[in-house]
């Protein structure tokens, strides 16, 4: 059973947090991530790339010229592919890139990823992460300290608002609830910024 320490938004130690062996310590399957950023990443892509085939292009309904006798080539119509501003053969056409893996393999790749994070010690755990009002220059003190400023997931166990307006405009950083974790901003974050609320939420959802 791994144990990380907590520490409170100064940088200082107050506690230390024993973590879930299935969850934390899972072992690593790189394939699996790999499988699991893939997929994060098609289901990002809008498909709204659109080429005109022959027949949605402007014009093209008389012969340009004559059949014989011109010394030219024979054409049909200006809409041609090989013409210029003629149609596209084979061009993309707005379609949806978006697949799910199943359920289980989604767990194991989360799992994966959480346990990479806390093996090369790169997974911080705060006792609370509380803000009054949206202020960027409290959280971005907070992860100096933490030694999370050059890029950071903050994970707390609910929305908050104060924190995620108060993340959004640092370089690098996300802030995000524990519901909403994936593997890809797991592993696109240089360090995990997780509180003890949110911890005992990811647990739960991922035991």
């Amino acid at each position: 059973m791994p144990k990380v320490a907590v520490y409170n938004l100064e940088g200082q130690q107050v506690g230390e947090l024993a973590l879930s062996d299935a969850v934390f310590a899972a072992p690593v399957n790189e394939a699996l991530l790999h499988e699991a950023v893939v997929m994060y990443r098609a289901n990002q892509r809008q498909g709204t790339a659109d080429t005109k085939t022959r027949a949605e292009v402007a014009g093209g309904n008389k012969k340009p010229w004559r059949q014989k006798g011109t010394g030219r080539a024979r054409h049909g119509s200006i809409r041609s592919p090989i013409w210029r501003k003629g149609g596209i053969v084979f061009g993309p056409h707005p379609r949806d890139f978006s697949y799910l893996m199943p359920k289980k393999a989604r767990r194991a790749a989360l799992r994966s990823a959480l346990s990479a994070k806390v093996r090369d010690g790169e997974f911080i755990v705060v006792d609370q992460l509380a803000l009054s009002e949206p202020k960027t220059k409290v959280v971005a003190e907070a992860l100096k300290k933490l030694n999370a400023e050059k890029g950071a997931l903050i994970v707390a166990a609910d929305f908050d608002a104060n924190v995620y307006l108060s993340a959004r405009n640092i370089p690098g950083v996300a802030a995000t609830a524990a519901r909403n974790i994936n593997v890809y901003d797991v592993l696109s974050h240089d360090r995990i910024v997780m509180t003890k609320d949110a911890v005992a939420k990811v647990e739960e959802a991922l035991a």
